[in-house]
């Protein structure tokens, strides 16, 4: 095996980017089920921009060579908040105490 073949093997794998999800999320966003639903939980109709940015945003990645693509990719995902936040055992302890603290004090 040559190097370059290594190389290549040992590099992240590339990510593809799919409009499908944009996509049909819009076309649900339109749908009578979500609609009602927004009207129900919200009280005013969704007028889906969101799902407008996201489809529209996908489409000009499209258009981007295959380098910038990933490169966008993984900044993104970098940037993204991740759902838990991670702490030391003493930083738990101490976050532990501060919320729940109170309960061991006598009454």
């Amino acid at each position: 095996m040559s190097a370059e073949e290594e190389l290549e093997k040992s590099e992240a794998p590339r990510r593809r980017l799919s409009c499908t999800p944009c996509f049909d999320a819009l076309w649900f966003c339109y749908s009578p089920v979500h609609q009602l639903q927004q009207y129900y939980r919200v009280g005013a109709l969704d007028n889906c921009s969101g799902k407008w940015s996201k489809l529209v945003d996908c489409l000009s990645l499209k258009t981007k060579s295959s380098a910038d693509l990933q490169e966008i990719l993984e900044t993104r995902e970098k940037e993204k908040h991740h759902i838990w936040s991670f702490r030391t055992p003493e930083e738990a302890a101490a976050k532990w105490q501060q919320w729940y603290g109170h309960l061991d004090e006598p009454e």
